[in-house]
């Protein structure tokens, strides 16, 4: 078979999946060109949201509304 052969072949199988089934198909597939996982990356995200957390809940944490965060973003976009 050749690589075009192939090629088209696997498109019009992909084509007969559900969209879920092509979503987890193609994140699978990007998965695959990440590379190998590291788990310390999640835990330090875990530590990161748990001091975000305690910040808020002890007071300590600036909040901005939901238009000030607007209006400073857009801020930072247009600069």
């Amino acid at each position: 078979m050749t690589t075009n052969t192939l090629k088209n072949h696997l498109r019009s199988q992909i084509s007969t999946l559900s969209e879920s089934e092509r979503a987890a198909l193609a994140r699978e597939l990007i998965m695959s060109l990440d590379g190998p996982r590291d788990d310390s990356v999640g835990q330090a995200w875990n530590d990161e949201i748990i001091r975000r957390v305690s910040k808020v809940k002890s007071g300590k944490a600036t909040l901005l509304s939901r238009e000030e965060f607007r209006t400073k973003m857009r801020a930072r976009l247009n600069q």
